[in-house]
């Protein structure tokens, strides 16, 4: 086996409605998923055992031992011999679905390597709500239930988009028992001709919404603040929170306000990074 390497692309929810809360305490969503450029980087190479390396600047924020998600994720498909290397540039614990991300790229590079058998939809969850949509094509996608049920979306454009967390974690749960409406609508159906980024980001602004973003916001003051910052720089188009917090984003309206953005928001403390979305896979 060679050594191989793909990107675990960050995960961002450009809209999360949460429409019940089951029995069981879970909640049920439904959300508008985009994966970006910018990512994590997982290494596979032969290795005595399982073993794993951290590197990069938030490499230190991944637990080692074996309660780690990429580590489980390639014993629940029997990898073995194997030494990952997980160069971490996303923030832990940060709403951008990065353990998922990283976690659905080691299972995809060992079942390549190995010639194992990739996981269904019931034991990818029980590594995570987000691992059937890390799993699926990086691409536009809407997830629903728990996260079992993923939906490829048409007709979604790249987007230039900032991400900027305050640099402090933020525990999903928490947020979500701070939720004081669990029940809210579901997204309405998506706007003919969105593949016009400036009438679909219109559309997510008038249309969608984060009903975590309240809660999250109540928790940790900072994320009302830096949604704020980011609303205010020239061409955004729209500022909201992702998945549970505490990273929020920027859509901009070109490159160049994006840079701009960037350069404006980029405080000691803060992840700030300058990035673009996958865009939907082209139909035949």
């Amino acid at each position: 086996m060679l050594p191989v390497a793909a990107l675990a692309p960050a995960k961002i929810n450009l809209a999360l409605h949460v429409t019940g809360r089951r029995a069981d305490g879970y909640h049920l969503l439904d959300s508008i998923v985009v994966f970006t450029e910018l990512g994590d980087r997982v290494a596979l190479e032969p290795g005595a055992g399982l073993c794993l390396a951290r590197r990069g600047a938030h490499g230190t924020d991944v637990p080692p031992g074996d309660d780690n998600l990429v580590l489980r994720a390639a014993r629940l498909i029997g990898a073995h011999s194997l030494r990952i290397t997980l160069s971490k540039r996303l923030p832990a614990a940060s709403g951008m679905g990065g353990g998922s991300s990283d976690a659905a790229c080691t299972l995809r590079l060992a079942a390549r390597a190995q010639g194992l058998e990739l996981p269904g939809t019931e034991a990818l969850m029980r590594l995570g709500a987000d691992l059937p949509v890390c799993m699926a094509a990086p691409a536009p996608s809407r997830m629903q239930g728990l996260g079992e049920i993923v939906t490829p979306l048409a007709g979604v454009p790249a987007l230039w988009m900032l991400l900027a967390n305050p640099g402090l974690p933020l525990a999903t749960p928490s947020v979500f028992r701070a939720l004081e409406r669990p029940e809210n609508p579901p997204l309405p159906p998506l706007p003919e001709g969105r593949e016009d980024a400036r009438r679909f980001c219109a559309w997510l602004g008038e249309h969608t919404r984060n009903d975590l973003q309240q809660p999250a916001s109540a928790l940790m003051p900072e994320i009302g603040s830096l949604l704020d910052d980011i609303a205010r720089q020239p061409g955004c188009l729209l500022a909201r929170m992702t998945g549970s917090g505490a990273t929020c984003f920027g859509l901009f309206d070109s490159r160049r306000s994006l840079r701009a953005a960037r350069a404006a928001l980029a405080l000691p403390g803060r992840f700030v990074a300058a990035t673009r979305s996958l865009p939907s896979t082209p139909t035949r």
